[in-house]
């Protein structure tokens, strides 16, 4: 058995207040994971593509204010 199917086995057989805190615990992990990947990506330029559409779209009078004020 892998160490995979040996955590999964072991989660499988939580009680449920474990298992709700076990995926409270992987939801923060991987927002926090994700936060990080975002501002690498935001700092390397790789974001940029998403200014310049926006850039684009303002000038072509496409873009609302958000959130809107109707």
């Amino acid at each position: 058995m892998s160490r995979v199917e040996e955590i999964e086995a072991a989660i499988d057989g939580l009680p449920q207040e474990e298992y709700r805190r076990i995926v409270q615990w992987f939801r923060v992990r991987e927002q926090a994971r994700w936060d990080e990947q975002m501002d690498a990506d935001s700092s390397a330029g790789k974001l940029d593509f998403l200014f310049d559409e926006a850039d684009g779209e303002s000038e072509k009078g496409l873009l609302r204010k958000w959130p809107s004020q109707e």
